[in-house]
């Protein structure tokens, strides 16, 4: 499951590191190779479920980036 899918009771508790974001952004990879390969054989609609959890994963990492002051360091690693 998407690393995104957190909790209620836990959002905002989790501490946003390096790692984090860099799994998160291979979860995307392997998500758009998985829905470019359901589209080049013709199978649109079976790729929906992974459109939705990039989507969330995007807005996630955008909501993220929003929060960061400008100038403000790198996440802890």
């Amino acid at each position: 499951m998407s690393v995104a899918f957190v909790p209620e009771r836990l959002r905002g508790k989790a501490e946003v590191n390096q790692e984090t974001l860099q799994r998160l952004l291979e979860e995307n990879d392997q998500l758009i190779r998985c829905i470019v390969e359901y589209q080049s054989k013709g199978r649109a609609t079976d790729c929906v479920q992974y459109q939705h959890i990039l989507h969330r994963n995007l807005i996630y990492l955008a909501t993220i980036a929003d929060a960061m002051p400008p100038g403000a360091p790198k996440p802890a690693e």
